[in-house]
């Protein structure tokens, strides 16, 4: 069974919890809300589209290696130290952004920019699990699912209304302004949360002996894999959902966005339930359960692709896959740092990194038939989420250790109520 939290750890706050959703949408808000602008780069930087899509290549690089590397430095240094060093680098790179005269600098400072922005994501995990466990860990984490949630909503809209007003460069000086923000309220609100007692001491040495340990975790890594894989099926859809629902089913620009924006609400949704649910269901009763509506709807899907797309049967179908995300990513998180709370840093960081990393070979793999065919969308989603139910029915004990503590133990006081809800 894992240790509760010290009694003078610092408790999770309401404040704490809006600054740790502020770091953890911050990433997405820098990825998402400058998309728009990229006919508008090219043309002012006088560079190709290949080169502007490299500006989010290089971006979501640099947030994988960095949580590979700021995950498992926080499990020697502790956490708060990283995190404003990290968010500090993050601000002046994002003002570089904002000012870079060519491509070939936007290009390096965006990769800065995510190098140093993953403290802020893969710390806010860790934080969570030093400071709570069981019931309130799942709920936290359920609450970041649902910022998580409205991001990729909020992104194109406020984007395209800063770029309208301000031109792209608008776009990073707003990121810049939000990461000012976010140093900030780290550091006011954000204290240390990891005791020198339980630090695993530093060097590389440390961090992959860290790393091994946590790899080595058999229930660890059927949450891994449970999770990035439900998460690479999302972003298949996602990066072929503009062609298949506008070039094959027909939706205008406008329709597209309100899908889009409806499948998300499903998520949110979902991810709410899931949280009233913490403490009366399982947790793995509850990632089981998403698994399951994971994979019947992507096989379904599968099956209405290659028998003839059909617009109301595909639509409902995507809102089912969106939804059984919200019961899959939180305990999933949870459960997978419960299994690796003696090195959260690390654990965390390997659930960021994997996640980005396999979202970014997913990507153009759905393109491959070209703009017309939902084949591939369709296939790379339905085998990631089989591979997300194996390593879940596979890998993973019928109980895990976190899942065991939340029956078995009472909630603790470190969060409070309000916070809780």
């Amino acid at each position: 069974m894992t240790m509760a939290p010290p009694r003078d750890a610092p408790r999770l706050t309401g404040a704490v919890i809006g600054v740790l959703a502020l770091l953890t949408a911050v990433s997405p808000l820098a990825t998402d809300m400058y998309l728009p602008a990229f006919p508008q780069m090219a043309s002012d930087l006088g560079a190709s589209a290949t080169s502007i899509q490299l500006t989010l290549t290089t971006f979501l690089i640099g947030l994988a290696l960095g949580q590979l590397i700021i995950g498992p430095l926080s499990d020697g240094t502790g956490r708060r130290k990283p995190l404003l060093i990290g968010t500090a680098i993050c601000l002046l790179a994002s003002i570089g952004t904002a000012v870079a005269p060519s491509v070939e600098l936007l290009i390096t400072a965006r990769f800065v920019q995510g190098l140093s922005g993953a403290a802020g994501v893969v710390l806010a995990r860790a934080v969570i699990s030093d400071s709570a466990k069981g019931i309130q860990a799942a709920k936290v984490l359920g609450v970041m699912m649902i910022i998580l949630g409205i991001a990729p909503v909020l992104a194109p809209v406020l984007g395209g209304a800063i770029i309208a007003g301000l031109g792209w460069r608008g776009v990073f000086w707003v990121v810049a302004f939000l990461v000012a923000l976010m140093f900030i309220a780290a550091l006011c609100f954000i204290k240390e949360t990891l005791l020198a007692s339980e630090r695993q001491g530093g060097g590389l040495k440390a961090m992959l002996r860290s790393g091994r340990t946590v790899l080595a975790n058999r229930n660890y890594v059927g949450y891994l894999v449970t999770f990035c894989f439900a998460f690479g099926a999302m972003f298949a859809y996602i990066s072929a959902s503009p062609f298949v629902l506008q070039n094959i089913l027909g939706l205008s620009t406008t329709t597209y966005s309100l899908v889009f924006g409806l499948n998300s609400l499903a998520i949110m949704i979902s991810a709410i339930i899931a949280t009233k649910l913490a403490g009366r269901v399982d947790f793995r009763k509850m990632l089981g359960g998403g698994v399951i509506a994971l994979v019947l709807a992507t096989l379904a899907l599968l099956t209405v692709v290659f028998t003839g797309v059909a617009m109301t049967p595909t639509l409902l179908l995507l809102f089912v896959f969106q939804g059984s995300l919200g019961f899959i990513y939180g305990n999933a998180t949870a459960l997978a740092l419960g299994e690796a709370r003696h090195h959260a840093g690390t654990g965390s960081a390997f659930l960021g990194a994997f996640q980005f990393i396999l979202s970014a070979a997913v990507s153009p793999l759905v393109g491959l038939a070209g703009e017309h065919d939902a084949r591939p969308m369709a296939i790379a989603m339905a085998l990631a989420a089989l591979i997300s139910a194996a390593g879940f029915f596979l890998l993973t004990c019928s109980r895990s250790t976190e899942a065991s503590d939340a029956e078995t133990e009472p909630a603790q006081p470190e969060m409070s109520e309000a916070a809780a809800r």
